[in-house]
């Protein structure tokens, strides 16, 4: 229950049914729930007296403060009298979404209120809801020192120590202080964390975005590292601000207050600065895949996140919620100022869903983006351990086997590859953040061989032959040329296709360069065991083009098709791509089966070649061509005796050229009446199955990326899986 549904029900607010407007019930004051900074008021009044256990009678809200001649309001005081005449604490509240300079505003700006209250203010909050800060004042000596919270009612001062690392010790204060554990946060509140900590980084210039981006991300992996650790009740987190006190300050005697309290940040700073840094690299000797390089932030920028991160319990916070959290910030940044396409989650959510994928299937995606494709196979496998262990909330034996059976297939089963390593990082955050899988996402061209990949990574689960899935959206347009890539020789879609009609046979011969999107077809080939799965986006100019007839060619040998699914023009416009593409699902045949298909295509063509005596009839054209230019030469040389051997050649060219073209007619349409009989041989000879088709128009989002009412893909993927069971069970 979020603290402003209990707030309500012990009735402290109440808010109007078109939630408008909040009235606070003791202080009879009406506000507009609308305003963000009333939403972060509300929140931190109700703190105040559901867990600080402070009388709400002894606090006011928007309290008037002189500041030379004119009036300020402070958002709350907190008193320690009934009569409200000895402020003890004041609040300064600020809405969620500001930066990190508008947030050390705001301190200052509470200062100023505290010092200018007529009575003396003892502590000093402030909060924007994911940020807090707090202060022990001393207006006599004009000093702040900061303070891991305020106190609670009843105690009247919060010990100091170097350091807080079991709660225990905090026993011997005056009073009794609870310390609140992590807490659960939303989607939205966790999304606006991230974007806050990532602005705080780069905001002030010294990290471009992408640099802030990936300092982030280490941060986020000490942060849930953090919380994986084994700990003792009561043990605080290496992941958090931990206080010192004065005495810890070098000859802090000497020194004047505003001295004392610059040094005694320093030094918190730094210690916060060994743990955190001790937490990444406990964390990468567990997963060196995921970061490669150190810490590179400040002290201070370290503690502007954990700022930000530290109260959070990311590890319990909702899997799905987090996750799309991540995932929101992450394609925000990355569509918005790194120019990298991601696959639309509708277009994701579809093709994973029609795949019979389980707990003990391997999955591949050899082009990973951020992770999409592997996260919602994950989350397919979770669904499947809902159905089987539907008490494991309650149930602590289907709670591990509920567990395990998902965990186990996250860990163990999934693979991505991504060239990019800043994405792939992303990548690995994004399992992580999901709870695992991530130890399986690699740096690496997903075009590679395994031995190649190898020199890579010490992961040695990306081999031929071994997956029985792959799922993935693989770069459009991109070339790789024969003098840059070694590897274009090793793949049959980069060499040139065999003419069967050429009247000299040719050499084998290789292209200057090749799409990848037509080697990646290839190369799932190779990574899937037969009568493994692939999914794969492509540009329709595949399925179309009569240039690319040798790749449809090689797919209907190698795989059985089993759906084209047309997707609309729009499908990646919001993301910068406009090329018109599908989602073409294929089933790898086995090497029998290929040999099989090719061996029939063999023959037909030998036949037809044999049947025609293709070659002997070429052969004699070729004479007759030859025979008609001599008789043609010999006429004009007795039509025009006083001209030279160059101008007779001048004057019959047209007629020459006619004759050859008359020949290449008569050869062409040859060539393209064996054509057609091959064709038709291969339908009456090859395997006949049927193929699923659809066309897609309105996919749940429209070119700008705004969600819309209808996505036919639902209903298409309802008949789609069918289909698929169906060939699973052999009926078609």
């Amino acid at each position: 229950m979020s603290i402003i549904q209990q707030g309500i029900g012990k009735k402290l607010i109440k808010i109007s049914e078109d939630q408008k407007t909040i009235t606070y019930i003791h202080q009879n004051k009406n506000r507009n729930y609308n305003n963000p900074e009333e939403k972060v008021q509300a929140e931190a009044f109700l703190k105040l007296v559901l867990q600080y256990k402070y009388k709400p009678e002894r606090i006011k809200q928007y309290v008037s403060v002189t500041m030379g001649s004119g009036i300020k309001e402070a958002d709350i005081v907190v008193y320690n009298d009934d009569a409200c005449e000895q402020p003890h604490i004041l609040v300064e509240c600020k809405k969620p979404n500001v930066s990190q300079q508008e947030f050390l505003q705001a301190v200052e700006q509470a200062y100023s209120y505290a010092y200018a209250m007529p009575n003396e203010v003892k502590y000093v909050w402030v909060t924007n809801g994911d940020n807090n800060e707090y202060f022990e004042v001393d207006k006599s000596k004009h000093t702040r020192i900061t303070q891991p919270d305020i106190p609670q009612f009843g105690v009247k001062k919060l010990a100091h120590y170097k350091f807080v690392y079991d709660a225990e010790s905090l026993k011997q204060i005056e009073g009794k202080q609870d310390y609140f554990d992590l807490i659960e946060i939303g989607e939205d509140d966790l999304t606006r964390r991230f974007k806050q900590a990532h602005d705080a980084l780069w905001g002030g210039g010294q990290l471009n975005p992408s640099e802030a981006f990936d300092e982030l991300d280490k941060l986020i992996f000490c942060k849930i590292w953090d919380e994986k650790k084994d700990r003792k009740p009561g043990q605080s987190y290496d992941f958090q601000i931990i206080t010192v006190d004065t005495e810890a300050v070098p000859s802090y005697t000497k020194l004047s207050p505003l001295q004392i309290e610059t040094e005694k940040r320093r030094i918190e700073n730094q210690q916060l600065k060994e743990r955190v840094e001790s937490l990444y690299e406990e964390g990468r000797e567990r997963d060196r895949e995921v970061f490669r390089d150190n810490i590179r932030l400040s002290a201070e920028k370290i503690r502007t996140v954990v700022g930000y991160l530290q109260d959070v319990n990311i590890g319990e916070t909702d899997l799905d919620a987090k996750g799309r959290a991540f995932e929101t910030f992450m394609g925000t940044f990355f569509r918005g100022n790194f120019g990298q396409y991601f696959t639309p989650r509708p277009i994701v959510e579809f093709t994973v869903k029609v795949l019979p994928i389980t707990n003990h299937s391997l999955v591949l995606d050899t082009s990973c983006g951020s992770g999409g494709f592997l996260l919602y196979a994950l989350n397919k496998v979770r669904k499947q351990a809902d159905e089987l262990y539907p008490n494991h909330k309650n149930d602590v034996r289907q709670s591990q086997k509920h567990r395990k059976f998902w965990h186990d297939f996250a860990e163990k089963n999934l693979y991505g590859i991504e060239i990019n390593e800043q994405i792939s990082r992303a990548a690995k955050m994004n399992m992580i953040i999901h709870d695992d899988g991530h130890t399986n996402v690699i740096t690496s061209d997903g075009l590679l061989t395994p031995e190649a990949i190898e020199r890579n990574t010490e992961n040695k689960g990306f081999q031929y032959n071994r997956f029985d899935f792959i799922i993935t959206n693989p770069p459009f347009g991109s070339i790789v040329r024969q003098t840059e890539k070694a590897y274009l020789k090793t793949f049959q879609l980069g060499k040139k296709e065999e003419d069967w009609l050429a009247v000299v046979a040719k050499p084998e011969t290789y292209r200057e360069n090749q799409s990848t999107e037509v080697l990646f077809i290839e190369q799932c080939y190779r990574f899937l065991k037969p009568n493994g799965y692939l999914a794969i986006v492509i540009p329709d100019g595949i399925l179309t083009n009569s240039s690319l007839q040798y790749v449809r060619t090689h797919i209907e040998e190698t795989f059985r098709i089993v759906a084209v699914v047309s997707l609309p023009q729009t499908a990646f416009a919001a993301n910068g791509a406009g090329v018109k593409s599908s989602v073409l699902f294929l089933r790898k045949y086995d090497e029998t089966q290929t040999e099989q298909i090719r061996n029939i295509k063999q023959k037909t063509r030998f036949n037809l070649l044999d049947t025609n005596h293709y070659k002997t009839l070429i052969a004699d054209w070729d004479k007759e061509k030859k025979q008609a230019i001599k008789e043609l030469e010999k006429q004009y040389k007795n039509d025009y005796p006083e001209k030279d051997k160059k101008e007779i050649t001048e004057l019959m060219q047209e007629d020459k050229t006619e004759i050859n073209s008359r020949f290449a007619d008569q050869l062409q349409e040859l060539k393209e009446s064996l054509q057609l009989q091959y064709q038709q041989e291969n339908e009456r000879q090859l395997p006949d199955y049927p193929i699923f088709m659809a066309i897609a128009e309105d996919i749940g989002y429209d070119a700008t990326g705004k969600k819309t009412n209808v996505n036919e893909l639902d209903s298409i993927s309802t008949e789609l899986e069918k289909f698929i069971n169906a060939i699973e069970n052999n009926e078609i």
